[in-house]
């Protein structure tokens, strides 16, 4: 494993790249400068960038999210989001369990996250009792979104009705605009712990890679997958053989910190040990 302080040695070994959003180009809330920068050095090399986020909203919103913080769609060649994921399994079902889910659904989430509904044959279903099945985005706008207790209730309450979850964002929690929040994630261990039958779509799940890769055009030797998080990013890269870059300013960060602005090597080796992963590669932040 190699510890760079900037990304322009591995952008000469590879041809694509698979990019985290949250973490590495954006904090939910501002783009990183110095990762727009990177992601510019990058097209002005004629290198290919699919931006692979677990983002519960579907690509179009979340491009016009992005060029809202000034990242414009021509930093990068193209996009695929876990909401992304979830509408087109709603549309066409890949397996009997999405075919059977009904037709009303429970939205555990905030309103920013409908439009993976929008143009959809369902009806939303204003509590548990009334649904078929439960679409988990993560923790809505009107509960503390750092404590889980505060969820309780709801996902009794679908577990009390049987539904079926779909988890729109595999993440456990996310840093937003500085603050540790949770993510559907955990939403969906919880829903786990109390016997529900849930689907997740997203990293690092490997069926996400297979269109990721098609986009690319380019075989599995020659793509870097670059992300903050070892649960997700790397272990999704590792699970359909891609090659990873660790980027430590992000989920991980405050673990990995050496008390004087920067991370510890030793600290940094041993948590991907201990996650059974093999980054290629660390960088203390997406810079070029």
């Amino acid at each position: 494993m190699e510890h760079l302080s900037g990304f322009a040695t591995l952008a000469q070994r590879y041809d694509g790249f698979v990019l985290d959003l949250w973490g590495v180009i954006h904090d939910g809330v501002n783009a990183f400068p110095h990762a727009v920068e990177t992601l510019g050095h990058l097209r002005a090399a004629g290198k290919r960038t699919l931006l692979l986020s677990n983002v519960p909203r579907p690509n179009d919103a979340v491009r016009s999210m992005m060029r809202r913080m000034g990242i414009e769609d021509t930093l990068y060649t193209d996009i695929l989001t876990s909401g992304e994921a979830v509408r087109r399994a709603l549309i066409t079902p890949p397996d009997l369990w999405w075919a059977q889910l009904g037709q009303r659904v429970y939205h555990l989430g905030p309103e920013r996250d409908r439009p993976v509904l929008e143009g959809l044959k369902l009806t939303i279903a204003d509590t548990p009792a009334e649904a078929d099945f439960v679409l988990n985005t993560g923790p809505d706008d009107h509960r503390n979104p750092s404590d889980i207790a505060e969820f309780e209730d709801t996902l009794q309450a679908c577990w009390e009705h049987r539904l079926k979850m779909i988890c729109a964002n595999p993440d456990l929690v996310v840093i937003r605009g500085g603050v540790r929040v949770l993510c559907a994630g955990s939403l969906a261990e919880r829903y786990r712990e109390l016997g529900g039958d849930i689907r997740s779509l997203g990293k690092p799940d490997p069926a996400v890679y297979q269109p990721v890769l098609q986009q690319l055009g380019m075989p599995p030797e020659r793509v870097l997958a670059v992300g903050d998080s070892l649960r997700t990013d790397i272990a999704g890269a590792t699970g359909v053989g891609l090659a990873s870059c660790w980027v430590l300013d992000g989920i991980h960060g405050a673990d990995l910190a050496d008390g004087r602005g920067g991370f510890d090597p030793a600290k940094t080796e041993a948590a991907a040990r201990a996650a059974g992963m093999q980054p290629v590669a660390t960088l203390p932040k997406f810079i070029w």
